[in-house]
């Protein structure tokens, strides 16, 4: 039977852990070329051992231009084209940040990975992306929503849906397709971390979730596969949620 992603290379941005890991993994599962990023090379060294099939691992930060030159340089010296781009680092308030206690600081670390280091990501890609290729953003239903002492990555996650609204119709003489998977919330490490912090945040959760529960990454990262793939050739500019409902209901 033939692989989905047979001879397609795939770059994945916060690829050594959660639904980075876990789309990478797909991926290479349907025969793609997977090159993953990650900040830190000794997870990044473990990501590339679980994701097999000839994954490649970058160690980079995607907020740092150099670091994302240093990606699309190997890749156009060892295959020459990019096909799938999957922008998904990024991070998360660590702390609650109502509007009177923001620092620039704040601003410019989130926005700096968020927005400017996403922009960046698909930017630099363009000479290497096939006519026909994809772009998948990692947003997040918080870009729909207005959740308290959370206002910098609310707007952040925003502006990821923004972008794919525009640059659709930028990239549409070479057919590329630019869309938004953006999760609720999701069983990953950094997710389960903040949750065991913060007492009774995790029912809250699941009572204003119809499926009654967190996702996992796995159902993020197949509905990526799905915008990126074929299945999906008439789909563009869309945000496609992966929440349980819990913005639809």
């Amino acid at each position: 039977m033939n692989k989905r992603f047979e001879n397609k290379v795939v770059a994945i941005t916060g690829g050594s852990e959660g639904i980075g890991l876990a789309t990478a993994k797909l991926f290479a599962a349907e025969g793609a070329q997977v090159y993953v990023t990650g900040r830190r090379q000794d997870r990044l060294d473990e990501a590339v051992r679980e994701i097999g099939n000839g994954a490649i691992g970058v160690q980079g930060d995607a907020a740092n231009l150099a670091d994302l030159d240093r990606l699309y340089e190997r890749i156009q010296r060892e295959h020459g084209k990019l096909d799938v781009v999957f922008a998904n680092a990024g991070i998360a308030e660590g702390e609650p940040r109502p509007l009177g206690t923001i620092a620039a600081e704040d601003f410019d670390r989130l926005f700096g990975l968020n927005v400017r280091g996403l922009l960046f990501t698909v930017q630099k890609a363009l000479p290497l992306l096939t006519a026909g290729g994809a772009v998948i953003l990692n947003g997040s239903v918080a870009g729909s929503k207005g959740f308290p002492d959370q206002s910098l990555y609310n707007a952040s996650k925003a502006a990821v849906r923004s972008f794919a609204r525009s640059w659709t119709t930028d990239l549409k003489e070479r057919g590329i397709r630019v869309n938004v998977v953006s999760p609720g919330g999701t069983e990953t490490r950094l997710m389960r971390s903040y949750l065991d912090t913060r007492p009774g945040v995790e029912d809250m959760l699941k009572q204003i979730v119809p499926l009654g529960r967190l996702g996992q990454p796995d159902e993020v990262a197949r509905a990526v596969l799905f915008l990126a793939s074929g299945e999906s050739s008439y789909i563009a500019g869309v945000e496609l949620f992966v929440d349980g409902g819990s913005l639809a209901v």
